[in-house]
């Protein structure tokens, strides 16, 4: 598949199969993230990858789902992730903040495209209970952690459609997530704005 239709297929997927995901395929996933362009090349994100049921099950309880789907958005247990990437910030290596905001953005729309790649459903966690993770993960303080992906067999399905109204993502009554995005036209300015 090219790049672009990788990053058109890509979709936020927060239902999944319950079948697990080779360890190399998980392995190819965060080394995507391992490549991606970094400020000054400091490289300062490390991740733990969970993949043992009991382990991404206890993680889970420390994410929020899908805001606007107004408490459906939370999988039920046989829907939930099979893995799951806890991004973390080793601080020694963080040396500019806003830019290590922006190095990790582009890692993990690595991990993003490399999990559609691969034929996973993925979603990336800002809306996550830290102090709960870094604790039931035994982080060090000289890290802290900042993202969460989800992964998984996708078992749903997620559309874009031309934003309106609302930038509101919704089911409609087959549970197909109905997600709107701006349209090209309206966010392109060319040679002036």
């Amino acid at each position: 598949m090219s790049v672009y239709k990788t990053i058109f297929k890509r979709r936020s997927i927060r239902r999944y199969r319950q079948k697990p995901i080779k360890l190399a395929v998980l392995k190819r996933i965060v080394d995507a993230a391992r490549v991606a362009p970094s400020a000054g090349n400091f490289q300062p994100m490390e991740y733990i990858l969970l993949h043992k049921r009991k382990i991404v099950n206890q993680i889970f309880e420390h994410l929020r789902w899908a805001v606007y789907l107004k408490g459906k958005g939370t999988p039920a247990k046989d829907q939930r992730p099979t893995a799951l990437i806890i991004i973390l910030i080793n601080k020694k290596w963080a040396k500019f903040p806003f830019y290590t905001q922006v190095d990790m953005g582009a890692a993990i729309e690595n991990m993003l495209l490399a999990a559609t790649e691969e034929g996973l459903g993925s979603c990336w966690f800002g809306s996550i209970d830290r102090p709960k993770i870094s604790k039931d993960l035994s982080v060090p303080q000289t890290h802290s952690v900042e993202y969460v992906v989800s992964l998984g067999v996708p078992d749903e399905k997620s559309v874009i459609f031309p934003m309106k109204r609302t930038q509101k993502y919704h089911k409609d009554k087959f549970g197909v997530l109905h997600v709107p995005k701006r349209p090209l036209y309206k966010i392109l300015h060319l040679n002036k704005y």
